[in-house]
């Protein structure tokens, strides 16, 4: 797996490119945002880290970019944990995933080898326009979700909310997702509404996508996966 890592931060750089070294990564590191999009863009990695505050060119606008010229390298964001918006636009914006500064490199390695294995399974692997898990495929650009139900195929249209909750399901498959986790990444850290609300729209996305799709694990929080499997 080849990863890019765009990061001005030179101890950080080399922490995490020594990190990913030492387990088998190849890794390249750059200091701006415009290299990292020309670099991004050419086809040649696998996986781009990349931090919100980039000189040049910041992190949301190399995202953007990617996006706009459909290049769908999958992006784990680097934000600074106070960066709330930053984390929402990332994700809103096309990017897989997200991790906070400070972070422990296990968390990051982490994160690395759940892209590793969807690009290898091809289990909520990210095409141009769709998300897939088995019969079940998300649209982002219409939000309509389309599935086998008995004989017949159906296509349900989701709101802003549920498109984002099933977005974050299918780009992590089969992973138990805590309920913080989800009220993080659909509504963002400073929420302060109904304590219940993942709940709530969990129950939505059953509702529409079938109720065998998303799993409640006790005491841990709900996963999706594919019932025929």
């Amino acid at each position: 797996m080849r990863i890019l890592i765009a990061e001005d931060e030179a101890r950080i750089s080399r922490f995490v490119e020594r990190g990913l070294k030492a387990h088998g990564y190849a890794c390249t590191v750059v200091e701006d945002g415009i290299s990292a999009l020309d670099l991004a863009s050419s086809g040649d990695f696998d996986l781009l880290i990349l931090d919100v505050g980039l000189p040049r060119m910041d992190g949301l606008q190399v995202l953007k970019a990617l996006r706009e010229m459909d290049v769908q390298i999958p992006i784990l964001m680097v934000t600074a944990r106070t960066g709330v918006d930053d984390t929402v636009q990332g994700l809103e914006g096309g990017a897989n995933d997200y991790i906070a500064k400070p972070f422990r490199f296990e968390e990051l390695l982490a994160r690395v080898k759940l892209r590793a294995r969807e690009a290898t399974s091809g289990a909520g692997a990210v095409s141009s326009d769709a998300l897939r898990l088995g019969d079940l495929q998300l649209d982002l650009r219409t939000r309509i979700a389309t599935f086998w139900a008995e004989t017949e195929e159906r296509s349900v249209e989701l709101s802003s909310r549920e498109f984002t909750m099933a977005r974050v399901f299918l780009e992590n498959p089969n992973q138990v997702l805590t309920r913080d986790l989800l009220l993080s990444k659909v509504w963002g850290f400073d929420y302060d509404g109904a304590s219940n609300v993942v709940d709530v729209y969990v129950g939505y996305l059953r509702g529409k996508l079938g109720a065998k799709r998303l799993v409640t694990v006790r005491g841990a929080g709900y996963k999706l996966v594919d019932p025929a499997a």
